[in-house]
């Protein structure tokens, strides 16, 4: 199956005789998504893009079969805390299923995964990737593995945080072991922020710093900390006599062992039982005056780590669209093996539909987190950068909570659709359904809950910050780009655009709105989405002659941005035949677009 087109059986990689219950073994993650493989052709470079085909079609191949086997076994053994050594001391530890280790060391050693976007020599390229590249990773392994999705991204960040902010003393310490591929050495890191008393609400930490003899102490408890067992740690503290709220916590960076390798002095109280990423440890950890280094002004700590805020929930989308690009290869491999009432399941209407309604969302998250991506390499200067834009970091700060707000919702959607796809047998956890319904529920929580992600694109980055602009600018230079698709559909998305930006301006300025917030983010997202696959449709029509984006585009349009009479049928015909030219691995002809756009 590919997932802007569905393959015939024969390429979904099935067991033979396994059709009651198909699944995506043998199938190739990177090879069967003919829009990941256009779409990294128009962001990235071509020299780059070369160099990363094989890369990823190797990695396309272990993600479905062997980092997928290596997942369901770390899910079904979740790890263990040890409070105690054999020999009674309080030393704690946490047991791992080898599995684990196993997906580590190909996250960490084989690939470098957390290493990609800091240095050069990863995978063979002479440089750091930018993020559109180093993405395309995050999203082939994150439709096997989750859990370990967290390790890596805050190993990434730490590292990112304690590059830009560290003392040289600190980065020479810390960074190379952070930063390794020899597994021997390396040090995996965490980011510990949430206590008891704030949750979202940062400003209410309890956390203290204490100055003793020159070094720095820290006491308090940390409520939930991921990858718990981490070598390197960045969190915030409140110094002794420190203003109270966010503007009062510094950053420090803890280890977890002390120079002379004995335990740093913190206790890990629990496991959390989760709901999903049961392979990582996640727990609660009690501070006993742990030993910390300060990292960048003490007076600027939050608005130190709010920087790491644009990459988290990157991340975080790009993950969020890999569970559901997960979700559409296995209903995929069913749509196309299942036979039901004396025909295949592909013949079926409403099962076709059922399948258009997965991968849309599917398709829109993979837009967006690009075009998200392709901003942080350019508000950064990330390498890779193709184009200089003053705006973009403007652009960047608003589209980071439009795509975590709205991709990791439509995750929890799709993934619970497409187990009703598979039927019985998806609900089973001898399948991968169950393991994405859960995971998907951790986006939109995880860096953010809905509630607080919205109030942050509409209230801070369009109210606050002024970003709707940009945001808006950038997105209709790429529609002026797009001169071999018709001006009419070009018009519509401008018309679309500039109404979704006066709805969040609106949004922004009323205080009685605010009920509307999380609408208003989402029709930037639906608008945004649109606009992009119509330029995207137009660059893919003129490499390979497919311009089936502007089929997606025009789906976007009809089904979340135009009101729709549920008592008006709509053309049956016409809608066959968008299903029909979405679901076939034929390239989708201009002409043929353009006749279906309605």
């Amino acid at each position: 199956m590919s997932l802007s087109v569905l393959a015939p059986l024969g390429r979904v990689g099935s067991r033979p005789g396994n059709a009651i219950a198909p699944d995506t073994t043998g199938m190739n993650f990177y090879l069967a998504d003919q829009s990941l493989r256009d779409l990294l052709d128009v962001y990235l470079p071509a020299d780059l893009g070369a160099h990363l085909v094989p890369h990823l079609e190797r990695f396309g191949g272990l993600a479905a079969n062997e980092l997928d086997a290596l997942a369901r076994q770390a899910d079904r053994h979740p790890p263990v805390l040890h409070p105690r050594d054999r020999f009674g001391r309080d030393v704690p530890s946490i047991e791992f299923h080898p599995a684990y280790h196993e997906l580590e060391r190909y996250a960490f050693g084989e690939l470098g995964l957390h290493a990609m976007s800091h240095r050069a020599g990863v995978l063979g390229w002479n440089r750091p990737y930018p993020m559109v590249a180093k993405h395309a990773f995050t999203f082939l392994f994150n439709q096997a593995e989750f859990g370990l999705g967290c390790p890596i991204n805050v190993t990434d960040s730490a590292a990112y945080l304690i590059r830009r902010f560290g003392s040289a003393e600190l980065r020479k310490r810390l960074l190379d072991r952070m930063l390794t591929q020899d597994m021997d050495r390396h040090w995996q890191g965490a980011q510990f922020m949430t206590e008891k008393e704030g949750g979202s609400d940062v400003g209410a930490a309890t956390t203290t710093a204490r100055l003793v003899d020159g070094s720095w102490q820290l006491w308090g408890e940390k409520w939930f900390c991921s990858n718990a067992n981490a070598d390197v740690m960045t969190l915030l503290a409140r110094p002794e006599g420190a203003a109270s709220g966010s503007a009062g916590l510094g950053l420090f960076v803890m280890p977890r062992l002390l120079d002379d390798g004995t335990p740093n002095r913190y206790r890990i109280v629990r496991l959390k039982d989760k709901l999903g990423t049961r392979s990582m440890a996640s727990g609660e950890i009690v501070l006993e005056g742990a030993a910390a280094w300060p990292l960048g002004d003490l007076d600027r700590g939050f608005a130190q780590m709010m920087e790491m805020v644009n990459h988290s929930r990157l991340s975080n989308g790009v993950k969020s669209a890999a569970l559901m690009r997960r979700a559409v290869h296995d209903a995929g491999t069913v749509l196309h093996a299942r036979r039901v009432f004396g025909r295949p399941l592909d013949q079926m209407p409403l099962a076709r539909r059922q399948m258009l309604k997965l991968l849309l969302p599917s398709e829109q998250a993979l837009s967006m987190w690009l075009f998200t991506a392709d901003a942080l390499d350019g508000a950064e200067g990330g390498p890779g950068r193709r184009r200089v834009d003053p705006a973009i970091a403007d652009v960047l700060r608003l589209a980071t909570p439009v795509l975590k707000f709205r991709a990791t919702r439509d995750a929890r959607k799709v993934t619970a659709d497409a187990m009703e796809m598979r039927g019985g047998c998806g609900y089973v956890e001898d399948f991968v359904n169950p393991r994405l319904v859960r995971d998907a529920h951790l986006g939109s929580i995880w860096e953010g809950t809905s509630n607080i992600v919205a109030l942050d694109a509409i209230q801070r980055a369009v109210g606050r910050k002024g970003c709707a602009g940009a945001f808006a600018g950038h997105l209709h230079g790429r529609l002026d780009e797009a001169i071999t698709v018709p001006v009419p559909l070009r018009d519509e998305c401008h018309r679309l655009l500039d109404r979704a930006i006066a709805v969040a301006e609106r949004a922004a300025a009323e205080p009685d709105r605010e009920s509307q917030i999380r609408e208003a983010t989402s029709v930037l997202y639906h608008a945004a989405s649109a606009a992009l696959m119509t330029w995207e449709g137009g660059r893919i029509h003129a490499m390979r002659g497919d311009a089936r984006r502007l089929l997606l585009a025009r789906l976007v349009i009809e089904h979340q941005l135009s009101a729709r009479d549920p008592l008006q049928p709509a053309d049956p015909a016409r809608s066959e035949a968008i299903t029909a030219a979405l679901l076939d691995p034929r390239p989708v002809a201009m002409r043929t677009a353009l006749d279906l756009q309605g």
